[in-house]
């Protein structure tokens, strides 16, 4: 849904929001696409009919255990979530602009 909001709309960055919830989970998964009838779609089904046979498909990445509330640079962030952000950014052809790490207001990473 993601790519397809960000080819639809011409999104020049992305902010992702909540990070710090995901630390302590063994495994986080993307989903990358949808099977309709043994079909590979890499874009949402268009009917209704489509979509009450869809099934997602994920690609499972490696979760982090860090507490990462304090990190205000990109670099500081653990390796998996890195690889995750990257992979979003790259999934969707877009670049993560902000990433928040926390519900204050300076528990932001800003990304040039």
């Amino acid at each position: 849904m993601l790519r397809y909001s960000c080819d639809v709309n011409g999104y020049t960055g992305l902010v992702l929001t909540k990070l710090d919830i995901l630390s302590g989970l063994p495994e986080l998964k993307i989903a990358v696409g949808y099977e309709v009838d043994g079909q590979h779609h890499d874009y949402p089904p268009s009917t209704v009919e489509e979509i009450a046979r869809a099934t997602p498909i994920y690609e499972t990445l490696a979760g982090w255990s860090e507490d990462v509330s304090a990190v205000r640079k990109f670099e500081d962030l653990p390796q998996a979530a890195q690889a995750y952000i990257n992979r979003i950014s790259q999934l969707c052809d877009v670049p993560i602009s902000m990433i928040s790490v926390g519900p204050e207001r300076d528990q932001l990473i800003i990304q040039d």
